[in-house]
């Protein structure tokens, strides 16, 4: 579907399907194996509520080293249990990254084991260019190259990789909107810090780009958009519904870029989707809202007679369209309404917002008044 859109072909690299669930296995075992043997002994730490702590984990188990993770006291349980899963020891501490990440930060001090940092470390951003590598093998054509982007480890390292032999090809970074320190970091020139994210990309939201990568990114990355958390959320839907891939709302930023702006990328496209460890319970949350978004299930206010059969004669209306009816609310009472005059609220299931639009235009045409 993303390669009609576009006019070209349309790759996707499922780094979702990589062990730990995301490409950050790549970077921490890079940099725990260029450790000597001696300081690798001893063990090493990280800080992180997700994706990097299973990627430290699991390298370092792979090593034959030990690990130490320090998480927020509010990461998701199926992180930790993962965590611990591939073989570290596991500590929660403080409520914010921030606080956990200082935490971690005086563990190695007073041990003496190395922190292993998600992303501003030359090692580190050397693994992540193996995807990179990878792209160039599997698809030796590719014109555009379009990756999620938080700290910027692992565009740095695409970019790196990928312009070294093939420097013609376009590197896109994608953040999303509510977490974009990228934008005006590049404007300054020079990092600049977020003093507010929101947004359900937490695998990028983060809030300074690095010291290492920002040189990288500036030098080697053509482009940096943003994306919202509903063209998120609408892609992480198209993923389980068109791939059939379980994709978190970072992993899926790339892939939202070029869905809600296909025309703006060159084919052969390969779009990086970074990561899938995603909480069930935030995945049904993040599903709904990605089908509002796409107005599937668009909730609508309906004016309506308040006599017998006015409600009967709305939901005969919308059953004719072909809309089913999720949730509904008859209000006959609130201080708003006119006399004589009754409210339904009513979550619907459409096919999408032309489908939306063509209900909307058969309740005004049959006179009822549609408030929402």
């Amino acid at each position: 579907m993303l390669s009609e859109l576009v006019g070209g072909k349309v790759s996707l690299k499922c780094e979702n399907l990589q062990r730990t669930g995301s490409f950050k296995l790549r970077g921490a075992y890079t940099r725990i194996a260029r450790l000597d043997d001696a300081t690798r002994a001893a063990g090493v730490v990280a800080a992180s509520a997700g994706n990097h702590a299973q990627g430290v984990s699991l390298a370092a188990t792979l090593l034959g080293t030990t690990s130490t993770i320090f998480m927020p006291q509010g990461a998701a349980l199926p992180k930790i249990a993962a965590t611990r899963g591939y073989g570290a020891d596991v500590r929660l501490a403080g409520a914010t990254l921030e606080a956990t990440l200082a935490a971690a930060s005086e563990f190695a001090t007073q041990t003496g084991r190395v922190l292993i940092h998600p992303f501003d470390h030359p090692d580190v951003i050397a693994g992540q260019a193996t995807v990179g590598l990878e792209i160039l093998e599997q698809c030796p054509d590719v014109a555009t190259i379009v990756v999620s982007l938080g700290g910027g480890g692992l565009i740095s390292g695409v970019a790196a990789a990928v312009k070294a032999v093939r420097p013609q090809v376009r590197i896109v970074g994608v953040q999303a909107a509510g977490a974009a320190a990228w934008p005006e970091s590049l404007r300054q020139g020079h990092p600049v810090g977020l003093t507010l994210m929101q947004t359900i990309a937490d695998g990028i939201a983060v809030d300074r780009p690095g010291r290492v990568t920002y040189d990288y990114v500036q030098e080697l990355v053509d482009e940096v958009v943003t994306v919202s958390d509903e063209s998120l959320s609408r892609a992480l839907v198209l993923c389980l519904e068109r791939a059939k891939l379980v994709v978190e709302p970072a992993g899926a930023a790339a892939m939202a870029s070029v869905y809600e702006r296909p025309h703006d990328f060159k084919p052969p496209v390969v779009a990086v989707l970074s990561g899938g460890n995603i909480d069930p319970l935030l995945l049904g949350k993040v599903i709904t809202y990605g089908l509002n978004a796409a107005g599937r299930h668009p909730a609508l206010r309906v004016a309506i007679s308040d006599r017998p059969g006015s409600l009967a004669r709305l939901l005969d209306l919308l059953a004719s369209s072909g809309a089913n009816v999720v949730d509904i609310e008859h209000h006959r009472m609130n201080a708003d309404l006119n006399l004589g005059e009754a409210e339904v609220t009513v979550q619907l299931e459409t096919s999408g917002e032309s489908h939306t639009a063509e209900i909307r235009a058969a309740l005004v045409a049959a006179g009822f008044g549609v408030r929402g």
